[in-house]
């Protein structure tokens, strides 16, 4: 894992979110907020634990301090949801740049209330920050789904097409 590779994966998570966040966007109120199913049970709430994940993750690692976890009803609109990802991912960007590969293998001890204390690599925190997402984005496909939209396309492989990675290696 190197700092490059990290700076890859949250890349392609903006952009996924982006794409989702755009499809989003046209729901009206009632269906960003509706109870529909999942883990969080809405669309909006969903994109709120992923948000909340991902500061949480940042400030572990020494980053911005997020405080106590964010909650659905923080965040009435898409926008508000989207807003607070920018700072997050501004903040996650600039962390991530000033990261040499070395750094990635700083141990961080950590409190979560389901495990309690527990140690990892920066390296590998940062790269669980960042795939975190890949699973809920999932699952906000299906909700779009359940509700009559169509999520698109954003996978990974899409991701290295529009960024033209083709033999750049």
């Amino acid at each position: 894992m190197t700092v490059k590779d990290l700076e890859r994966r949250f890349d392609y998570g903006y952009w996924a979110n982006a794409r989702l966040l755009a499809v989003i966007s046209q729901l009206t109120p009632e269906q960003f907020t509706q109870n529909v199913a999942g883990s969080y049970g809405s669309i909006r709430n969903t994109l709120v634990h992923m948000l909340s994940a991902e500061w949480g993750w940042l400030d572990r690692c020494g980053g911005p301090p997020r405080g106590a976890a964010l909650k659905g009803d923080d965040f009435p609109t898409v926008e508000s949801v989207a807003a607070t990802w920018r700072t997050v991912e501004t903040s996650v960007r600039a962390f991530v740049a000033n990261l040499k590969d070395d750094d990635l293998c700083r141990v961080i001890e950590f409190t979560l209330p389901q495990i309690g204390t527990r140690t990892a690599l920066l390296g590998d925190l940062l790269e669980h920050a960042a795939n975190h997402a890949v699973h809920h984005r999932g699952q906000v496909a299906l909700l779009l789904r359940v509700l009559g939209d169509t999520p698109g396309n954003f996978d990974l492989l899409i991701y290295d097409a529009e960024k033209h990675r083709v033999g750049a290696c």
